[in-house]
This record gives structure tokens, sequence and C-alpha cells, in this order.
């Protein structure tokens, strides 16, 4: 891997997840500009050197800049790093754009797709630049990597992707580290299809496990989950094989298993019987999967491919059907071969 000098980056969003981009980048060298949306948790982060809401026990060094003034933090990167809840990344995007360099980077590494427009975080990127007359060069990062275990230097191997397999090389050296290792991929909507539709998945094992089923009927969902994911992401131009790589296998695996996935979480409540908003009010993080749920049965149906386990968590999240009916109508469905596509 070729060395990297210290460049000057912005990453927009201190969540979990922005954070810990935030302390990966900083401790390689680099100068982080780091963007959070309310002056007073830019003033707790400055003063703690820590994200204690959102990421708590991990100490930011001094290349970590804090600010709320997009302008300031923007203004001259090469390179902007998009860590925003997919159902505000438009809007914060735009405020974006007008102080984004000609030509910079600028790399999603949120897992969503957009309610209204269907969209994916790199094509809402792309709508946007348009409509302004920018130019930049879009990129996602993406794999399972759960913030805390990235923040704690475990070893992560992640996926970067761009259309131009150059920038993804650059983007891979930008994130290498000795903990972190980074695959690159010219399969953009393959990589972001995987990331936004595991989610969903992971709702439903969290639930299967709330049920108190076994690992039997978890590794079944996880199988037929990633079968309607390479379903609808083919049918959208994806390359199969990325379904069985990182963004697709990797990160289904870590979000349906994992104590610290907030989706399966979301799943393992609903499986035990509270209701859904009563579990979103006790969340500090956002869940993904929830709203993803929503938008991806409408491009699931648009696009015409079966999603039966999607449609079965649309319902219980959507219409409040009961856990034990969503399974019993998954097992009932007709007879079929196991690659019928």
């Amino acid at each position: 891997m070729r060395a990297v000098t210290g460049k000057n980056l912005a990453v927009i969003g201190s969540g979990s997840w922005g954070t810990a981009l935030a302390k990966l980048l900083s401790d390689k060298g680099h100068f982080v500009h780091l963007w959070a949306h309310r002056p007073e948790h830019v003033v707790e982060i400055k003063r703690d050197r820590e994200n204690k809401k959102y990421l708590p026990g991990f100490k930011l060094n001094d290349r970590v800049f804090l600010s709320s003034d997009l302008a300031k933090v923007i203004s001259g990167k090469e390179f902007v790093l998009m860590v925003v809840p997919s159902h505000v990344f438009r809007s914060v995007f735009q405020q974006v754009i007008p102080f984004l360099s000609e030509n910079c980077i600028v790399v999603s590494a949120t897992k969503g797709i957009e309610n209204d427009s269907l969209m994916t975080m790199s094509q809402v990127m792309a709508d946007e630049l348009g409509k302004n007359g920018k130019k930049a060069v879009i990129g996602v990062l993406t794999g399972p990597s759960f913030a805390k275990e990235v923040a704690m230097g475990i070893p992560t191997a992640v996926t970067v992707a761009a259309a131009r397999k150059d920038i993804a090389v650059e983007m891979q050296d930008i994130f290498f580290t000795e903990r972190f290792r980074v695959y690159a991929s010219t399969d953009l909507i393959g990589q972001e299809l995987g990331a936004a539709l595991k989610n969903i998945v992971a709702i439903a094992a969290g639930i299967s496990d709330g049920l108190g089923y076994g690992t039997n009927t978890r590794a079944a969902l996880i199988t037929r989950g990633l079968a309607e994911i390479t379903r609808l992401g083919v049918k959208m131009g994806a390359n199969p094989l990325t379904f069985s790589g990182l963004g697709g296998m990797g990160d289904l695996v870590l979000t349906c298993t994992g104590d610290l996935s907030r989706n399966r979480t979301v799943g393992l409540k609903l499986g035990r019987g509270k209701k859904l908003q009563e579990i979103l009010a006790e969340m500090e993080m956002v869940a993904e999967g929830v709203k993803t749920t929503a938008s991806a049965r409408k491009l699931a149906r648009r696009e015409g491919v079966d999603m039966p386990i999607l449609e079965q968590i649309y319902k219980v999240l959507y219409e409040d059907k009961p856990c034990e009916e969503a399974v019993v109508s998954l097992l009932t469905r007709d007879q079929k071969e196991e690659m019928e596509y």
C-alpha cells in the first residue's frame, strides 16, 4: 500500500460512525475537520476531546478540529466524508455544495435509501451536484464495521467504491491502516444496496431472536435475505459477486448477529413484544433499517422484484402485524427452488 502524507479532510456528521472515522483518519496522521450540527455539541467535544454522547470512552487527538460552521469545515478540502443519517442526507448535502472545491472527492459512509426519491446516497449526491452545476468525484465506504470496534482498533475490513478505479484506489490509501484493511470496487450501486438492505434483514434476525427461535432460523433469514438483496441488486445493474463480499455477506452477517447492531436491537425488542414507537423513543442513535424498509419496499415494487422478508418486515413496522404472524406468512409461502430468481 502506498504511503499517504497527512491530508486536510472534512467529516460531516459527529454521530458514532462519523466520530469513529474522524478518530481513525486523525490517528493515521490526517488533519480532520469534523462538523457537528449543534454548536453545544461542538463545545462539549472540544472540552472533553471525546464524543461522550455518541462514542464515549475514546479520546480524539489534536488533529481533529471541530466546528458547526460548514464553510469552515469544507472550504479548501479535497476530500469530504458524508456521515449523516439518510433521512437528512439530501438537506445537509445541499448546504455542503456551495463550499465544495472543484473536483474534490465526496464519499458517503451512510447506509440507506432516500424515502421519496428511492435513491442511494451516491445518487442523491449526483442529483444535487447536477442541479447546482458543480463537479465532484463521488465514492462510498461500506462493509462490516461497527463504530465502537473501529475506534477500539479492532481489525476490520471494508470496501470503498467509485465509478473510476483510480479514485477507489486513492480512497483506499486515505483510509488504510494496519487495523483497517480497505478493498476497492467500482460497483457503486451494488455496494450501496447491500449496505442499505442488510439493515432490514437484521431487523428480521432480531425479531427471530426476540421470539426465542434458534440459530437455524437466523441462518435461514440471513441466507434468504441475501438472496433478496442480490435479486434487487442484479435487477438494478449490480455485479452479483458484490453480494458475496464485504459490502454484501460481510455486512449482513455482522448486522444480523452483532450485539452492537441497532437494527438487530430494534428487531429483538419487537420480537419481545415492544411497540416500534416505544423502541425508537428509547434510542439515542438512528436505526437506518426502519426508514429504509419503507423506501426499499417501494423500490422492489418499482423494479418488480419479489422480496418476501422485506414485505413482512414492512407489515410489522408499518401495519402493526404481529411478529409471530409474519413468521408464519414467510414459512407458508409456496415452495420454490432455492436458486429460483
